[in-house]
């Protein structure tokens, strides 16, 4: 990214630049044949890819910084903190990090000795087991969080097991669904992933109902909006939970949320999640770190810190579109977490416009562009 893209985002705010002013970018009347006011479009398109680029460069600034943690600020500078600093490091990886692995391994032994004869024995009894695998899943959830010393205040209501409901919360780690799930049993949605996070998806949290998805498989999309219809009209099936920003984010901002959540004609249920930085990050940026190290991060640190508002629950109003009805419930989020809206799509952060797309918009601006001189 380049100095000037660097120099113009920080003397503006972050979500109010000014436009550029296009006459600066124009050909001089010397290089154009023809009289002022009869450009023509290949002369646009000459300076289009230097405007398009720059914008650019505002924009790839704006949009990342949505997914970049921040590293925490140096406090151990000098020789009175230094040592003070180092007795917190052995305390945290020598006393705390056993214990939490011990704490683990007990709630782990366990939800197995447990879940195992239940899932296997009971079969024939589906509302008696699904009432023990709940309560089984919230117990350890519970000891996950225990294991980072969790600090966790809930705000509002208790979610319930009612039809024709949904929730829906801002994404930061996957331990969002974690710090939730010990409270309630969610049904959620979710990138399937690999390794031992995927076997865990496959056994233990598809007996709550999970949904999981590949954003890979464009057919996925389909076989999961099937299965959201026919999940939130069960009387018994868990609670869902969908992350509407299809991606985690650095819990300073907000994404554009899918409409998926907001078109299955059933009350919205918004959950608020925000975490306080002063201990650790909580922010997963799988791109650089796996789920493990994630974890083990969050098991060295002081604790984590988290508040969660479950807030008024919201149905669509006459004549608002699904799309409406998502930004109304994002900016209800986004205003009881303290987050700031930006209006990107977060999958982006998975695939960027093909360069065949990007000469297509590049010459509708030159053409925008063009028609707007043409009526001065």
């Amino acid at each position: 990214m380049s100095s000037t893209a660097g120099k113009l985002v920080t003397s503006r705010s972050e979500l109010e630049l000014d436009h550029p002013n296009i006459e600066d970018y124009l050909p001089s009347g010397s290089s154009i044949n023809e009289p002022r006011g009869k450009l023509r479009l290949r002369d646009l398109l000459d300076i289009s890819p230097t405007l398009t680029e720059a914008a650019g460069a505002i924009v790839d600034d704006s949009f990342t910084r949505c997914f970049k943690s921040n590293p925490p600020e140096p406090w151990n500078w000098n020789i009175y903190l230094f040592p003070l600093w180092c007795c917190g490091v052995v305390v945290r990886y020598c006393l705390l990090f056993p214990l939490r692995c011990i704490t683990l391994a007990f709630g782990w032994f366990i939800f197995l000795s447990t879940f195992i004869p239940v899932h296997s024995l009971l079969k024939g009894q589906d509302r008696l087991r699904k009432k023990i695998e709940r309560v089984l899943v919230e117990m350890i959830c519970s000891f996950f969080v225990a294991s980072w010393t969790g600090v966790v205040r809930y705000h509002g209501p208790r979610p319930s097991i009612r039809p024709k409901q949904v929730y829906v919360a801002n994404h930061t780690s996957m331990i969002d669904f974690i710090v939730l799930e010990q409270m309630t049993a969610f049904a959620v949605i979710m990138q399937k992933h690999p390794g031992w996070v995927g076997l865990l998806q496959s056994t233990i949290l598809e007996s709550v109902g999970c949904i999981w998805f590949n954003r890979s498989e464009a057919k996925d999309r389909e076989i999961v909006a099937r299965k959201l219809r026919n999940h939130v009209q069960g009387t018994d099936n868990n609670p869902l939970l969908i992350f509407p920003e299809g991606t985690c984010v650095n819990n300073n901002y907000t994404v554009m949320f899918k409409k998926g959540a907001f078109e299955l004609d059933c009350t919205v249920c918004p959950i608020a999640i925000k975490y306080n930085k002063i201990f650790v990050d909580a922010f997963w940026n799988s791109r650089k770190q796996s789920f493990t190290m994630h974890l083990l991060q969050l098991m060295t640190s002081w604790a984590v810190v988290c508040e969660v508002w479950y807030l008024e629950p919201q149905t669509i109003r006459p004549g608002e579109t699904a799309i409406e009805f998502a930004e109304r419930v994002r900016d209800m989020i986004s205003h009881r977490a303290g987050l700031k809206k930006v209006p990107w799509d977060g999958y982006l952060k998975y695939s960027r416009p093909s360069s065949k797309h990007s000469e297509r918009k590049q010459q509708s601006f030159a053409e925008s562009i063009l028609a707007r001189l043409e009526e001065k």
